[in-house]
């Protein structure tokens, strides 16, 4: 079973920044907006993998 998410994008300068609205800690940046989606799903998946071993 799959979990959805909500990511948010927000450009701010020559920067884009992303979060998951659901999960603390999972943000990302990247010059360009497709930088920072891979970014964040990579933190995402980070975050989701150490919440596992704490738990």
């Amino acid at each position: 079973m799959s979990k959805q998410f909500t990511a948010i994008y927000k450009k701010t300068g020559k920067w884009y920044l992303g979060w998951v609205e659901e999960i603390p800690g999972a943000n990302a940046q990247g010059k360009t907006l497709k930088e920072t989606k891979e970014n964040l799903k990579e933190a995402l998946l980070l975050v989701l993998e150490t919440n596992k071993l704490i738990n």
